[in-house]
């Protein structure tokens, strides 16, 4: 019998929850194969089984476990069932495993499940999520049943008579459901941000039409070019750069009674997932392309939604981008990502008529 514990994430991680069995009790595990998704306060992981045999699990989902917890055991000593649910011998057994993980590989159910059940535009999915939305609720206008922004915007402006999905009329009912180890960490650091730093927050309106026209110019050639769409956050991401190198004390941190400076510009970009905010790194963008940063977002958003980000992706910025323009916000004071010392907060692109003074 081989005892599986609760695996050490990180130095100061002394606890994680447990989200999901990917194997049941009972069921027949192959070596290496993932068998339960655990949630730390930084990231969720993937635990493997260390030998191939029948699983018995000694933790529900939902446990909060220490490191070094008994989360499960492996009968190494039991044979591998056929099909037809008979055992096989090991011989047989070894020669089926590559079929069997080749088969899994092609059927196996997304980790999770709500955000690959969702066919809509990014933008679409972050309200979704946010809004905490049943997407059953929203009226797909895309092409083959894709949800648009405006699909989401729709049904938020006419959400019927029920106020909230499933309840009845005048409903008086609560509700009590377990904070995870991510939203605690989420809560603890805004607070804690909010006591320990002196934020002063400022506003100014940027003419965009520029890059408008340069996006609409060549976003076709760039995409030709680089297999990757043209977006506004290459731009942001790229200005924020040059502005860093040019003002050092924004791209610093406090450490007691000491400045400490960063010769290199890691961006933080924030990222709305079923499971709250997450905020993944983009290291060196001051030498990055706008290619490179267009293909560094959407391969880290794609992470944050399936809860892939490792703990390394969530550390280490040191200036953070937040587009609070997805959810139609077109002002906002976003609290600073502690330790560093300044946040952007990006906002609602929309035309209004603007008074332009002639110059004689």
């Amino acid at each position: 019998m081989i005892d599986i514990k609760v695996p050490t994430v990180g130095e100061s991680i002394s606890e994680v929850t447990l989200l999901k069995w990917i194997k049941k009790n009972g069921d027949y595990v192959e070596r290496d194969e993932v068998i339960a998704e655990l949630e730390s306060e930084k990231a969720t992981f993937e635990v493997n089984a260390e030998k191939a045999g029948v699983l018995k699990t000694a933790a529900q989902e939902g446990d909060t476990l220490k490191i070094g917890d008994l989360l499960a055991s492996i009968d190494e000593s039991a044979a591998k069932p056929a099909s037809n649910g008979s055992p096989v011998a090991p011989a047989v057994a070894k020669k089926e495993v590559k079929a069997a993980a080749t088969e899994a590989a092609k059927t196996a159910t997304p980790v999770i499940a709500v955000a690959n059940d969702i066919k809509a535009t990014p933008v679409a999915f972050a309200i979704i999520a946010d809004k905490k939305m049943d997407p059953k609720s929203v009226t797909p206008s895309g092409f083959q049943g894709k949800i648009l922004k405006d699909d989401v915007l729709a049904a938020l402006s006419n959400p019927g008579k029920k106020a909230f999905d499933g309840a009845e009329l005048y409903s008086r009912n609560v509700r009590t459901e377990k904070m995870s180890n991510l939203r605690k960490t989420i809560s603890r650091r805004l607070v804690e941000a909010k006591n320990t730093t002196a934020m002063l927050t400022t506003f100014n309106e940027v003419d965009m039409s520029s890059i408008m026209e340069i996006r609409s110019k060549y976003k076709d050639k760039f995409k030709e070019a680089h297999g990757v769409g043209l977006g506004f956050m290459s731009f942001f991401a790229k200005a924020c750069a040059v502005a860093l190198a040019e003002w050092p004390s924004v791209n610093a941190y406090i450490d007691g009674d000491q400045l400490l400076y960063h010769d290199y510009a890691d961006i933080s970009i924030a990222v709305s997932t079923p499971r709250g905010l997450t905020v993944p790194v983009m290291r060196n963008v001051e030498s990055m392309s706008m290619a490179d940063v267009e293909k560094k977002v959407v391969e880290l958003a794609g992470k944050a939604r399936d809860s892939k980000l490792t703990a390394d992706e969530l550390t280490g910025g040191t200036f953070t981008i937040t587009n609070g323009g997805v959810f139609g916000s077109l002002m906002s004071t976003p609290i600073i990502n502690i330790p560093q010392s300044a946040i952007l907060g990006m906002h609602k692109i929309q035309e209004r008529p603007m008074a332009i003074m002639a110059r004689w």
